[in-house]
């Protein structure tokens, strides 16, 4: 988006400091923008698209690397809006599994081995997807 935002600035023959003023915002912000090192926000990118006369769509359809941010951004807002995952049901199918095995061959390193491996499946089942997501993309990618 960057490179689009100082094409544009250029071809209205407007300076970083005309920019910043018009959004109102510092010339640090605008050189950040035009420097992919942040991006704005959505107020100012309404401002930014009166003044280049352009539409925020056509800065977010230009920009890959936002769309794939905005994706992940909700795709991470779906996965936290889930109070019960998968993980919780497993980690206390593996702790109920683990407490019968016990009763059945009176064990108790059974239950507590158990126990604490679906308890860390319940806290961490989110990480430990991600975790073998990474490793398989980058096996994947090492072919």
């Amino acid at each position: 988006m960057g490179n689009q935002l100082q094409k544009l600035r250029e071809e209205k023959k407007i300076s970083e400091e005309e920019v910043a003023k018009q959004v109102g915002v510092s010339v640090q912000h605008i050189h950040k923008w035009e420097n992919n090192q942040s991006y704005p926000e959505i107020q100012h990118l309404l401002k930014l698209g009166d003044i280049y006369e352009t539409t925020i769509d056509e800065f977010i359809k230009n920009d890959a690397a936002l769309q794939n941010r905005i994706n992940s951004c909700e795709e991470e807002k779906d996965d936290n809006d889930e109070l019960l995952h998968l993980g919780f049901y497993i980690g206390i199918g593996m702790m109920f599994l683990g407490n019968f095995l016990s009763l059945i061959t009176g064990n108790l390193m059974v239950m507590m081995v158990t126990n604490i491996v679906g308890m860390l499946i319940i806290c961490f089942y989110k990480e430990i997807l991600k975790l073998l997501k990474d490793v398989k993309k980058d096996f994947y990618e090492q072919k």
